[in-house]
């Protein structure tokens, strides 16, 4: 191989050219500020869109959080150890615990 031959020449420019648009394209897609054909950095412009849906994002985010702590509350209330679900029922309803019935009828009592 004749490293003065134009095909070599060639060759190593595609190939340089090839990197500098493969590593732009990674930059890009990660956010990173591009490398213009000087040398310089060419900071991603902020749409309307962008910033919507920044906005929108960081709603939601807000959202989740305040979710998340509800959930924390209402998780604490149900593991709690003196916490009895159907005593809460039946004590709202107003009759004492063993007259309970799956079905949800009143029994009559035998005598």
């Amino acid at each position: 191989m004749d490293f003065g031959d134009p095909s070599f020449v060639i060759a190593i420019i595609a190939v340089s050219t090839g990197g500098w648009l493969i590593n732009n394209w990674i930059r890009a897609k990660h956010g990173y500020s591009l490398e213009n054909e000087w040398g310089g950095m060419t900071e991603p412009s902020d749409t309307a869109e962008t910033k919507r849906l920044r906005a929108e994002n960081r709603e939601l985010n807000e959202k989740l959080d305040t979710m998340q702590d509800r959930m924390v509350v209402l998780e604490k209330i149900v593991t709690d150890r003196g916490y009895s679900l159907s005593e809460e029922i039946e004590a709202l309803r107003g009759r004492p615990e063993g007259n309970i019935n799956p079905a949800g009828l009143q029994s009559k009592e035998r005598t």
